[in-house]
């Protein structure tokens, strides 16, 4: 694909907990042929090395990517073999990368997961690093904002920030898992928040089993 014809999906990776929903989710979209711009923050990066002990380094972000999207949710290495070649990444502190212009081309951008700063930068409006401006533009653009908030208890301020942001045309989506699926492992719970998160966004996949209307149907896998 030429440059000229892509439009990617912008993932952005908060400070939150909940890495492993960030990698289903990049693995979903580069199984389903989506090109995906990758913005991972600084608080972020915290985070994985403290959840998978990688360290994401901008100069080697293949590598690490590699590393981060091989592994599973229970922390083994090369669980999943994923294609990077639809991936671009763009350093958080760049605020003259693409998706900071509402003119760069992309489909929408899907926060995975977002922190409660994260959420209440978007709400307001901040342009603190490239996440936040790369939201800002998303909503005012009219384009699919999803955001997987990994928060509990939620706070009053919280709430109400979210209630924002739902007014503004985003999708808020509490990364929280559902059982009735069948699931047996860790790897389908997170599968199961990341496939809510295309499924917001509008991406086929087969991350999760889908309700069909008959009880028990999960747990006869």
């Amino acid at each position: 694909m030429s440059q000229h014809q892509r439009r990617p999906w912008i993932v952005g990776v908060s400070g939150a907990s909940g890495t492993p929903f960030a990698a289903s989710v990049l693995r979903g979209l580069l199984a389903a042929g989506e090109s995906v711009d990758l913005v991972v923050s600084r608080a972020s990066r915290l985070t994985l090395l403290d959840e998978t002990g990688i360290a994401f380094r901008d100069a080697h972000w293949q590598e690490d990517l590699g590393k981060w999207l091989a592994r599973g949710a229970d922390g083994k290495p090369d669980t999943f073999r994923p294609d990077l070649g639809g991936v671009r990444h763009w350093a958080a502190g760049d605020l003259a990368a693409g998706p900071s212009s509402g003119s760069y081309p992309a489909k929408g951008m899907l926060i995975v997961p977002a922190s409660t700063a994260c959420v209440a930068g978007v709400a307001l409006g901040l342009s603190k690093d490239l996440l936040q401006r790369a939201a800002s533009v998303t909503l005012k653009e009219r384009r699919k904002l999803v955001v997987a908030v990994r928060e509990t208890p939620l706070g009053g301020s919280t709430l109400k920030q979210m209630v924002a942001l739902d007014e503004a045309g985003a999708v808020v989506l509490p990364a929280s898992p559902a059982f009735y699926a069948g699931a047996t492992h860790i790897q389908d719970l997170v599968d199961f928040v990341a496939g809510r998160v295309l499924d917001a966004a509008g991406v086929p996949h087969q991350l999760y089993r889908r309700w069909e209307g008959e009880l028990g149907g999960g747990s006869r896998g």
